[in-house]
């Protein structure tokens, strides 16, 4: 048996816990198959085999590990590098932790827009959804948002632009964090509003993930939410207004060829009526004066909350 994290547990070997590939690659921030490639070329590999015959990093292997990171990072050929590593000596299993306090390591699962974007390029889906769940549990979505996930869109679309390739990474980096903004953004069992927040991209805008986005932060802070996606209609999204009476609308548009104004002019009026606000770069000049326009996360976080209270 093995942990979820893909650990040994030590009743199992009669020695220290070990760890799978998978748990490595997320703690040291590297992508498995750069781990693999480190075991081929150098000799870095995991050390020992589990009861079941899966081969398992133990101590000594993470210590080393770690350090050739860091050496790659100081600007050290691999090679070279890979020498260094190899003459740490053999070390004892550490303690156990203390119940209570917290791991400095836990940092690690936290990653940086370069490891990110790694592990979606190796098409790690495992690796891409731990780490984008991990930040949003630690920092919250508009963290996240801004610090990591428009990052490594920026970064895959330059690699797309360079090299005509990778729309595979996209897709699953997509998926993975649509799937995690899903998780998040679960329905509060105590809403503090009786009338949701109605979110939809505009009519044929198919960027939906701010709108997924948008509705995980405010689930987050309890808010009853309902996102109907991308490419609604303005008929449907009229006809969901008129079956749920939300108190906000909330409609995004990326691009121009979205952004027409003239059809939010015949969204039904409600009573009680419904705040109608909208997000994104493709709005053209001429927003209907009862439409307020919000030109970043945090401000229709703000603009949400104000037409809650």
């Amino acid at each position: 048996m093995t942990d979820e994290q893909g650990q040994a547990t030590a009743e199992e070997t009669g020695q220290e816990p070990g760890y799978g590939i998978g748990a490595v690659a997320r703690r040291l921030g590297v992508p498995a198959p750069t781990l693999r490639t480190w075991n081929l070329r150098y000799g870095l590999g995991p050390s020992r085999r589990s009861p079941g015959g899966h081969r398992r990093y133990d101590s000594t292997d993470l210590r080393r590990l770690e350090e050739m990171n860091r050496l790659l990072r100081q600007g050290v050929p691999a090679a070279d590098a890979a020498r260094q590593v190899l003459r740490l000596p053999h070390r004892a299993p550490a303690p156990p932790p203390v119940p209570g306090k917290t791991d400095k390591t836990d940092e690690a699962a936290i990653p940086t827009v370069a490891m990110l974007a790694r592990a979606a390029v190796a098409l790690d889906s495992q690796g891409v959804s731990d780490w984008i769940e991990a930040a949003l549990t630690r920092h919250g979505v508009e963290w996240t948002w801004h610090t990591l996930v428009l990052p490594v869109f920026e970064a895959i679309c330059r690699r797309q632009a360079e090299t005509g390739a990778g729309i595979e990474v996209e897709h699953l980096f997509s998926e993975r964090l649509l799937g995690a903004l899903i998780r998040v953004g679960r329905p509060a069992s105590r809403p503090v509003n009786d009338r949701p927040v109605l979110l939809a991209c505009a009519e044929n805008e198919q960027h939906s993930m701010p709108v997924h986005a948008l509705a995980a932060a405010l689930a987050m802070d309890n808010v009853q939410t309902r996102v109907l996606g991308a490419r609604t209609p303005y008929s449907a999204l009229g006809d969901a207004m008129r079956r749920l009476g939300p108190s906000v609308v909330f409609v995004w548009s990326q691009i121009p060829e979205t952004g027409n104004p003239a059809p939010l002019a015949s969204l039904p009026p409600l009573r009680p009526p419904s705040r109608l606000i909208v997000g994104g770069e493709g709005w053209w000049e001429g927003l209907p004066p009862s439409v307020s326009r919000v030109s970043s996360f945090a401000e229709a976080l703000d603009r949400v909350h104000a037409a809650l209270r």
